[in-house]
């Protein structure tokens, strides 16, 4: 067991070099400051593109049609393609992969109450689209489309916070009625929007849309949501069967990639994974190669130790010490160095991203709005902190890095004879 006077010992030895054991152990906690300052970069950069799809299902697809690209059939290129019925009840009944699904009637508009309008969007959409969208409700704000309002053709909305705003000022919108063009809607819901945008779209039933706008048949996109498919191979199995059911249905190359846009989210999230993966596994490289250098150096000091202390080692041998004590001691010298300083390190690389942190959250920039035109309102980075994983897998490399900057010049001492240690100057 080890005790105290070889404690003291150490200390001893570590106030009479006080620089040399200052200079060593600052560049261990350098090393280890470095490497978490570093990770917490990494997972702010990682948590700021995340961020930017929050209100969005990772495993979220959308198509849209456009115009074909090649001949089929005797038929010509360019042809224009035109979502029908037949495509949403194919997509939701015979792909067993999609869990939630929902067609788009989009229709611009001016909604009215009293003297008060908004113009707007109105976006006649099934139940699927707010669990597909993160579109969420506060209890004392309404609801959503259901299913009956579906059936039933009701002529129901769901209002946007800016929409209820404007047209009604500080009066309660639920139950009454809008005017959206020339048609009565009641109004059933106001859903969450933090951004209180003016892009944001009102929602009514798909079914009263496409009656109304689009002469009760067709409409502009399918969104859904997919399950079992995660690997990029599966995707485009996926990808392809679905190109194939749909050119199936309106006559066109299966190959032919014009005819139907689509947007993979899972793609993007397995892509931003990817990269982030690589940006925090490159800087776990970095940080560990500055943390080396920094054991390197308290590896070195201790050889230096070692041969300072060469007479002292043979005369402890001489008198009957063993060498796994003087291995001990030694090992427990550069121990004690690298965890006392590279804990110094990382309690003040966690202060500085928590600091980081609590500047971003007062400021507000870890809550950056998003919602808005494409390639406005994002946030690229958010929450720069690191987790106790983290920390604890580095106090395990400091203790792991202390052993093994010991144990080469403690073994190199544990094999040097008495005499001649004792002979040495």
């Amino acid at each position: 067991m080890f005790d105290f006077d070889n404690l003291r010992e150490i200390w001893s030895t570590m106030k009479k070099n006080k620089l040399r054991t200052f200079l060593t152990g600052f560049s261990v906690a350098w090393g280890i400051f470095m490497l978490i300052v570093l990770l917490g970069a990494g997972n702010g950069l990682h948590n700021g593109i995340m961020y930017n799809f929050r209100d969005m299902a990772d495993n979220r697809i959308e198509m849209w049609p456009r115009w074909t690209s090649k001949p089929w059939n005797g038929m010509k290129a360019r042809r224009r393609i035109v979502f029908k019925d037949e495509d949403y009840y194919t997509l939701k009944y015979k792909h067993p992969e999609v869990v939630l699904c929902s067609a788009t009637v989009t229709h611009s508009d001016t909604l009215t109450y009293n003297k008060e309008y908004f113009t707007g969007s109105s976006n006649g959409v099934f139940p699927d689209h707010a669990p597909i969208n993160g579109i969420q409700f506060f209890p004392d704000k309404g609801r959503f489309i259901n299913d009956a309002d579906i059936h039933q053709r009701r002529k129901v909305i769901v209002l946007s916070p800016r929409m209820a705003e404007v047209l009604f000022r500080e009066k309660n919108p639920i139950g009454e009625y809008v005017r959206c063009g020339h048609t009565m809607f009641q109004v059933i819901g106001i859903y969450h929007d933090k951004n209180m945008s003016n892009s944001s779209p009102a929602y009514i039933p798909f079914s009263t849309a496409q009656l109304l706008y689009n002469k009760g048949r067709g409409f502009y996109n399918l969104s859904f949501t997919v399950k079992g498919v995660t690997t990029e191979e599966e995707n485009e199995a996926f990808e392809q069967r679905l190109r194939e059911s749909l050119a199936k249905n309106h006559k066109f190359d299966p190959s032919d990639k014009s005819a139907i846009g689509m947007w993979n989210t899972g793609n993007q999230m397995r892509m931003f994974n990817n990269m982030t993966g690589g940006i925090i596994l490159f800087i776990w490289i970095v940080g560990i190669s500055t943390l080396m250098a920094g054991i390197v150096g308290v590896s070195n000091i201790m050889l230096v130790t070692v041969r300072e202390r060469t007479r002292e080692i043979g005369i402890r041998k001489a008198i009957g010490a063993k060498p796994s004590s003087i291995l001990k001691l030694i090992i427990f010298e550069a121990i004690l160095i690298t965890a006392a300083f590279g804990y110094l390190g990382m309690v003040s690389g966690i202060g500085v991203m928590e600091g980081v942190d609590y500047i971003m959250t007062m400021s507000g920039a870890n809550d950056a709005p998003t919602g808005g035109n494409m390639g406005e309102d994002l946030t690229l980075f958010r929450n720069p902190t690191v987790s106790l994983g983290i920390a604890v897998s580095a106090t395990l490399l400091l203790i792991i890095a202390g052993v093994l900057a010991g144990y080469f010049p403690a073994r190199k001492a544990t094999k040097i004879s008495a005499i001649e240690a004792m002979r040495a100057e």
